[in-house]
This record gives structure tokens, sequence and C-alpha cells, in this order.
């Protein structure tokens, strides 16, 4: 499994399209996963603007992971989310016959979130609200990194500057060195 980690405007969900459409691999969104369920619970935790309880999560998270058994590799994005929900993953992965084979932070500058969020055009991202998002974000991932670097978890940081080629490039190029993928000519 390779995990990307980074902030909304980042990058991480077209880098793990762009990663799963090139090596026949599935990217797992977190978010998709959960808009996607039909479960009542989880329906009235988006709708409400609710946080989704961490078990919850986990349990859809494990019935992705059991549904992509015939996938060669797995792309996670946004989850894991918490330190639990990283620690069930660290303690499960070995189930779903998985194991984490890099975790993948693409660091991107303050300025350049605003603006690629700016051009979303959602009315929800505010200066205001996004400087609260990156401040929950760096708060939840340090430890996130910190438990997967205890476990010995390759994590490597890409600059998420530059143009969607350049960064996937940089990714690319990690795998390759990891002998994550071959090397394509």
């Amino acid at each position: 499994m390779i995990i990307f980690f980074g902030p909304a405007g980042a990058g991480k969900s077209v880098q793990g399209q762009i990663l799963a459409a090139r090596h026949g691999w599935r990217w797992l969104s977190a978010g998709q996963l959960l808009r996607d369920t039909r479960d009542p619970e989880v329906l009235a935790c988006l709708q409400t603007g609710n946080l989704v309880p961490a078990e919850i999560i986990s349990r859809v998270m494990s019935q992705a992971l059991k549904d992509a058994e015939d996938i060669d590799k797995l792309i996670l994005d946004g989850f894991p989310r918490e330190v639990e929900q990283a620690e069930w993953l660290m303690n499960n992965q070995g189930d779903y016959g998985r194991s984490i084979d890099l975790v993948v932070v693409l660091e991107v500058p303050r300025q350049e979130i605003l603006q690629r969020l700016k051009l979303r055009g959602r009315a929800d991202d505010t200066p205001e609200s996004i400087d609260v998002r990156l401040g929950i974000y760096r708060k939840e991932m340090y430890p996130i990194l910190d438990l997967f670097n205890d476990r010995n978890v390759p994590i490597v940081h890409i600059n998420g500057v530059g143009t969607v080629g350049q960064v996937h490039d940089a990714i690319e190029a990690e795998l390759v060195d990891r002998e994550i993928v071959q090397e394509t000519a």
C-alpha cells in the first residue's frame, strides 16, 4: 500500500488517481468511500457535517481492503487521519495480505494551498477556514508520521509545487528508487 498525506489542495487525489491508472492499482479515498456508502449512520454524519466516528471509518476501510484483494497495490487517500486509525491499519494490514510500502507526504506551502483552493471555488474555502484546516492537518499528521517512523514504514516528502506531471514524476522516481515499480522506458 501507498499512503498519501497532505493538506486539502496538495494534490493527493490527483496524484493517487494517476498512479492507480498508470499501474493498474486501486485508489481508495476514505472520503469517497464514505460518500458512496449506504450506511445510515455515515450518511447522517456527512449531512450534519459531524466527524464520522473512527470505528465506522475503519469498518468502511476494512470492507474496501477486502473488496480489493485481487488488486496488486492500493493507494490510500484520506486514511489514516488519526493515530488510532494508523494503529488499526498497522495492526490489521497483514489480515488483508498487505503491507505499507511507502508514505508519500505532499509538501505545499500555505500560499499555494490558498491559490489552489481559491480556484476550486468552494464557498467554505476562505483563508480563515483553510488556516484552521491546515492547523488540524498538522496536529493530526505529525503523530501519525511518528508512529509510522517508529514502525520503520518508509516515508518520503515530495515537493507538491509544480505541474501535475512534475509532481507525478517526482513520486514515480521515488517508487522506482525504492523498487516498488520498475522503471519504464
